[in-house]
């Protein structure tokens, strides 16, 4: 019976490589903001339909309700969360070059956080009336 050293590659044994032990918990977080967004997407989708030929003291109404301001702000991280860390998985799979590779991971990073905070700021000043 061999066990599960012997099954590996020697190189990858002779350096030392094995797991990050966060591949796992990758999977499951995108997993988790996908189902996420199934619903808030759909949610989304309604209310943008919904305010599509109203003014704008009524699209400004309706962001200012407290439960679709609660459900824009989590739609938002939602989909950054979820944009980051597919973006993340492409980047590592198809950039080669190190430096090139940690450039667009911040990158990716900056943008989404840029994008988040700037969301946030609009939705919260919406709906606390400033």
């Amino acid at each position: 019976m061999s066990s599960v050293k012997d099954l590996r590659n020697p190189l990858k044994r002779a350096r030392g490589l094995g797991s990050a032990q966060s591949g796992v918990g990758h999977w499951w977080t995108q997993r988790v903001t996908a189902a996420a967004l199934v619903f808030l997407a759909v949610w989304f989708v309604v209310t943008v339909l919904g305010a599509l030929h109203a003014d704008y003291a009524t699209a400004r109404g309706i962001v200012a309700r407290p439960w679709n301001a609660v459900l824009l702000v989590a739609f938002v991280l939602t989909v950054c969360w979820h944009a980051v860390l597919g973006l993340q998985i492409v980047i590592e799979d198809y950039v080669h070059t190190r430096w090139k590779e940690v450039a667009l991971l911040l990158l990716v990073k900056f943008i989404a956080v840029l994008g988040t905070l700037a969301t946030l700021m609009a939705v919260l000043r919406v709906a606390l009336g400033a």
